[in-house]
């Protein structure tokens, strides 16, 4: 390797860096320049990629986990060809500019996911390295690699300090993921200051100890050891892979070097000159990239993407011999849903008996997944009570990567981070499953989920109060509100099977974000639909389920448990001569989607005698109910006892919806 174009190239790397967050006056200048040889490595000597291709199947995917370095993902970007100029460079962390203050995955060629909180790009390169095994035990075939490629990151100490990636780094283990090669920026600084005030722990034993294959790089700028060390990881396999690498944050400052005030803050424009002069650089020039440093990153990009082209004349290869699978893989990496894909649910009737809706979910779930191959997913060690195997197939483990049931273990926050990364590796549709009570623990990952854009399908089962004997502890009170305030979430609580059926079909027709169906663990009765509104209502987020003979004087607003609850009452106001409309609301976001037209259709504006029926906080319930309005739902945490006790003791019952009605009418 030629030495001295090297270093010049590093230190371009790190010029840009330390410009960029001194013109924001705002960033983070210190891990750049630390870490600029780690990125000068991936970049030239390890990594495949194609800038002309950005998304190239077979590419590397590259993590930036430590988030708050972006400037150094932005620079490499730029320097190897990428749609990110120079200009975006000097417009850093500044307004409608693609150069945030922390990577984004929506604006951005070349940054495949959203990172900043810690420890998430750490999960989300699980994920994607979960995927790429997956797929490659599904289209691979002797002799054509199809998916044969490594997921890169570069991690931080604050990234190993979050309980996330302690979850993911012990999946990842277990399940023997050596297509992840993680670079740990051990600079001994947080923010702080020195990691030793509260981050102690041999991370290379811990790692050692989740099954990881382990290497020490003592100098942080000897990029031939980094490059041998990536190179040994190749050969290692059967676990994934960490690379320890000491480096000093700041690199070349001298007055800001392993300080903690060179991590969040600009070194000042003194100190950059100082910096300059101390790496050979000419101080008074800013954002300067020579000319010998643009043309070798260049060429460097240029025999990387080569790869890509013996990849295609690979994969054309395959398509002449399994024109099957890669016509699966096309549409499959299109987006496109199977054709029929939504013919073979279950109708279910009245004469099924009462069915949770946990359990018509785990139905619906085996109808679709024959039709559906890229359905893929599992819940955080409680299949057997979220209903979300895929019978037909054996648990994803190490030498079975073909399969779909995932075990994710207790691990909610990791398994929605690693739903994350499966979506954005596309090809797959995942699911991840829990009890409500705990999507709490997991809130990071579906808020970065929903800013993502990633249709990833949350099933919450165990929703209420109604849940029973377990308690307060166990018992959801205000996580409907809560899923409900996370912009761009889609949450459906359906209220019979047949709701579940549909709730379904939607989830599935997301293609830019998120959904969350929220289901009992208890029986529910099955509408008859001949009597009722059919459940296709479910795709309008509410509908009239059952109306009044004439014109309604109230209208009963209730999800999921409560519909059944609601008709049980409009019936006991029928007979008291109080006309009632029935509205099942499964959705606040498909309903607000809807035209004004049909809003006040369901909900005429002259009816404003309104009560709101849900086991949760009215929190919300005040746009659809009104100053007029009354509410039946649950204000304080639940208690221990049969499901039904409890939800009799906090009102779920038709005499206390009656007064409640009675009340304001």
């Amino acid at each position: 390797m030629n030495k001295d174009i090297a270093n010049l190239s590093i230190n371009t790397i790190r010029t840009l860096a330390m410009d960029a967050v001194q013109k924001a006056n705002s960033g983070h200048p210190g891990m750049p320049m630390g870490c600029a040889p780690i990125a000068y490595v991936l970049w030239t000597k390890l990594m495949n990629y194609d800038p002309k291709h950005q998304e190239w199947t077979n590419r590397d995917r590259f993590v930036l986990s430590a988030g708050h370095g972006s400037i150094l993902l932005y620079s490499m970007l730029h320097l190897t060809g990428y749609d990110i100029s120079l200009d975006d460079i000097k417009n850093f962390r500044q307004w409608g500019s693609v150069t945030a203050g922390h990577p984004e995955y929506w604006d951005v060629p070349g940054i495949e996911t959203t990172t900043g909180p810690l420890g998430q790009g750490f999960t989300n390169g699980v994920g994607m390295a979960i995927a790429a095994k997956h797929l490659g035990a599904v289209f691979n075939r002797e002799n054509y690699p199809i998916f044969d490629h490594n997921i890169y990151a570069i991690c931080s100490d604050g990234d190993l300090m979050e309980g996330i990636a302690s979850e993911a780094a012990s999946l990842a283990g277990h399940l023997g993921l050596d297509n992840l090669i993680y670079f740990y920026d051990d600079n001994h600084i947080s923010i702080g200051g020195d990691t030793a005030l509260a981050f102690t722990e041999d991370v290379d034993k811990r790692f050692e100890a989740y099954g990881w294959h382990v290497q020490r790089v003592d100098d942080g700028n000897d990029i031939d050891a980094l490059e041998e060390a990536a190179k040994r990881a190749k050969t290692v396999k059967g676990k994934p892979h960490l690379i320890s690498v000491r480096t000093h944050i700041a690199y070349g400052s001298p007055n800001k070097q392993d300080h903690a005030s060179a991590h969040g803050s600009p070194l000042g424009e003194d100190e950059v000159k100082l910096t300059k002069e101390n790496l050979g650089w000419d101080p008074e020039r800013k954002f300067y990239v020579p000319d010998e440093v643009k043309s070798h990153l260049e060429k460097q990009s240029a025999e990387r993407s080569e790869e890509y082209d013996q990849w295609i004349e690979l994969y054309n290869n395959y398509k002449n011999e399994h024109p099957d699978l890669a016509r699966e893989w096309e549409r499959r990496e299109r987006g496109e849903m199977p054709d029929g894909w939504d013919e073979k649910f279950t109708e279910f009737t009245p004469e099924d008996g009462k069915i949770a809706t946990r359990k018509a979910s785990g139905k619906a779930i085996n109808d679709i997944a024959e039709t559906l191959p890229e359905l893929i997913g599992g819940s955080a060690d409680l299949a057997p009570s979220t209903k979300t195997l895929i019978d037909a197939s054996g648990d994803f483990e190490r030498d079975a990567y073909k399969n779909r049931n995932f075990r994710f273990g207790v691990r909610e926050h990791a398994m929605g981070g690693i739903v994350n990364g499966m979506s954005l590796y596309k090809g797959i549709r995942p699911y991840g499953a829990t009890f409500l009570i705990f999507s709490d623990y997991m809130r990071p990952t579906i808020r970065l989920g929903a800013m993502m854009k990633r249709p990833n399908i949350y099933v919450y089962t165990h929703d209420s109060i109604g849940l029973g004997e377990d308690g307060p502890t166990h018992q959801p009170v205000e996580q409907l509100a809560s899923l409900r305030a996370i912009p761009n979430l889609l949450v459906l609580r359906p209220a019979d099977a047949n709701e579940v059926v549909e709730a379904w079909k939607v989830a599935l027709k997301q293609t830019d974000r998120p959904a969350a169906l929220v289901l009992t663990r208890q029986g529910l009765p099955i509408f008859d639909r001949k009597t009722h509104a059919p459940a296709e209502g479910v795709a309008k987020g509410g509908y009239v389920l059952k109306d009044s003979d004439g014109e309604p004087q109230v209208l009963l607003l209730a999800t999921g448990s409560e519909v059944s609850l609601a008709l049980e009452s409009k019936k006991a106001l029928d007979d008291e001569g109080i006309a009632t409309r029935v509205v099942s609301f499964p959705s606040w976001e498909l309903f607000e989607e809807q035209d004004k037209e049909y809003q006040q259709e369901v909900l005429p504006p002259n009816v404003t005698k309104r009560v709101a029926i849900e086991a949760g906080r009215h929190t919300g319930w005040e746009r659809y109910v009104g100053p007029n309005g009354e509410y039946v739902t649950v204000e304080t945490y639940g208690s221990s006892a049969p499901g039904g006790e409890v939800m009799d003791h906090y009102g779920f019952s038709v005499e206390n919806v009656v007064k409640k009605v009675k009340s304001i009418l």
